[in-house]
């Protein structure tokens, strides 16, 4: 199975695992907010010529596989979809109709890298990660 992709002049399989945080890790990615997010964040990547491949909202940050075409810098794409959706998500859920920059919803920076031939393991990661951490939370009250 192959995911190569073309542009004019080459041939590419670019995917990132990405992941970062709303600023002081407030749980309020969860709830009405949680909802929405995923589709916000899909069209922005379509706007960038990304895919987002695999992605979960978890309470207090986000993880995503995304397929990002070499012309496109990682970090640029990362900063459209940080600073677009905390644009939304001020004039959506925080009342905010003009003028506001979206800069008090993520915090500053982010961890990327590339998946290469794991993707499946990445993939499986992403998807199972809310489960591990509630196991582990339960470990941790009888521990």
């Amino acid at each position: 199975m192959s995911d190569v992709q073309s542009l004019n002049h080459s041939k590419w399989e670019c995917k990132y695992h990405i992941t970062w945080i709303p600023k002081c890790r407030r749980k309020s990615l969860y709830g009405e907010l949680r909802k929405y997010l995923g589709k916000v964040f899909r069209e922005l990547a379509r706007q960038k010529e990304c895919e987002i491949l695999e992605g979960h909202l978890m309470e207090d940050h986000v993880h995503m596989l995304v397929s990002i075409p070499p012309k496109h810098a990682v970090s640029q794409v990362i900063g459209y979809l940080k600073g677009k959706s905390a644009i939304y998500i001020a004039r959506v859920y925080m009342g905010q109709k003009r003028n506001y920059k979206g800069q008090h919803f993520w915090a500053r920076g982010y961890h990327v890298s590339t998946v290469g031939r794991d993707e499946e393991t990445i993939r499986k990661y992403i998807r199972e990660q809310e489960q591990e951490d509630r196991r582990l939370d339960q470990l941790q009250m009888f521990g």
